[in-house]
């Protein structure tokens, strides 16, 4: 994962429509330098000129699951949504949560906290800046790479946030808010993973005992994608998979998000007061491929700001998942593809840039 520089200074040539930032930089600071009409060289990313630039599924086929009907005392319900869940799960590894009973005001106040911290002095975000993945509270810009050739329309903030909860102490009230909010989605998310132990045929509490869930790491990572004046050149966050099992997704009113779907970029215009949640790495793991991490990736615009914040939660760093037993049969050609790895160490792996991690864990295929 690439550090973020306590330095923040930018040089530009004459003519500041050039700007080149021969340094890493806040973005919010980039675009704040007066004039500025074009992007620095070192924030254009080259994408395949064949590649989809993004369009809109079908509202009808896109995914949408009711968790008030998850958690309903009604078992003909509950069945029937888990069923929904499992080919959410399944058929796209992105689906819209809604009637989750997080409450609206406490969604705006998460959102409104982030915008100010991101307004706050850069001295005092920078008191956050640092090069260690483990720091508990970091701030910075770009993407969390090694290898990172180019920088990221975007600047950010990651917070562990369990097992143990860390947070800034600015803005006001930022922390009394975010702690709610954590605690909120985690039980959330809790409850998912019930369903979706249900919908691969396991015990109900199946994944939240094997990876050790309630020690399990969960981090608070608000992302902020300022208006690009060369948004077609720029990329707020290229495409990845997330290493979580779920990952509860929130924004203001400005989309960015895509997906790939069938070899396809979509948009996804998310509902009022929904959660975009996503399948991670580590749920493609335990149910041995059936669910797929899926490529996602942020783009940018140039007329308003985009915040979003998302919430990966993982298995306890010292537990190692694998594929859940009762899916693997080799005599009826389902062999394990995964090989077990501790958390901890999945995640470290990051630090080697590489662009897909399961490839970490992946069987070896026999010739």
């Amino acid at each position: 994962m690439a550090p973020a520089t306590t330095s923040l200074s930018v040089e530009t040539s004459t003519d500041t429509s050039r700007a080149n930032a021969t340094k890493r930089v806040s973005v919010k600071t980039l675009v704040e330098t007066p004039g500025l009409t074009s992007i620095p060289s070192n924030y254009s990313y080259s994408t395949n000129p064949n590649e989809s630039a993004g369009s809109n599924p079908d509202e009808d086929t896109f995914p949408i699951i009711d968790f008030s009907l998850l958690t309903s005392d009604d078992p003909h319900q509950r069945s029937k949504t888990i069923q929904d869940l499992d080919r959410a799960c399944r058929d796209w590894g992105f689906f819209m949560l809604v009637n989750h009973g997080v409450s609206e005001r406490l969604m705006k106040e998460v959102l409104e906290g982030s915008k100010e911290f991101f307004n706050l002095p850069v001295e005092e975000k920078m008191e956050f800046a640092g090069r260690d993945i483990w720091q508990p509270i970091r701030f910075g810009t770009g993407v969390d790479v090694k290898f990172e050739k180019f920088f990221f329309w975007r600047d950010f903030l990651k917070v562990i946030v369990h097992p143990q909860f860390h947070f800034p102490n600015k803005p006001k009230g930022f922390s009394e808010v975010a702690r709610e909010y954590c605690k909120s989605t985690r039980e959330v998310t809790t409850e998912l993973l019930k369903g979706i132990s249900k919908g691969l045929g396991l015990e109900e509490c199946y994944i939240e005992k094997e990876t050790n869930f309630d020690t399990g790491f969960q981090l608070f990572a608000a992302n902020l994608y300022p208006p690009c004046p060369q948004p077609e050149l720029a990329i707020g966050i290229p495409a990845h998979t997330d290493h979580s099992l779920l990952t509860l997704l929130i924004e203001n009113e400005i989309g960015g998000l895509q997906i790939q779907h069938n070899g396809e970029w979509f948009n996804v215009n998310s509902i009022p007061n929904s959660f975009v949640v996503n399948t991670g790495d580590h749920l493609e793991i335990l149910s041995n491929g059936r669910y797929k991490s899926v490529s996602h990736r942020a783009v940018v615009n140039n007329t308003a700001t985009r915040i979003s914040i998302a919430a990966p939660h993982g298995p306890s760093l010292e537990t190692a998942v694998g594929p859940a037993p009762e899916l693997v049969d080799g005599e009826t050609g389902r062999p394990a593809v995964y090989m077990p790895m501790k958390f901890k160490d999945y995640l470290e792996r990051l630090l080697e840039g590489r662009p897909c991690n399961l490839d970490h864990v992946r069987v070896p295929v026999a010739e």
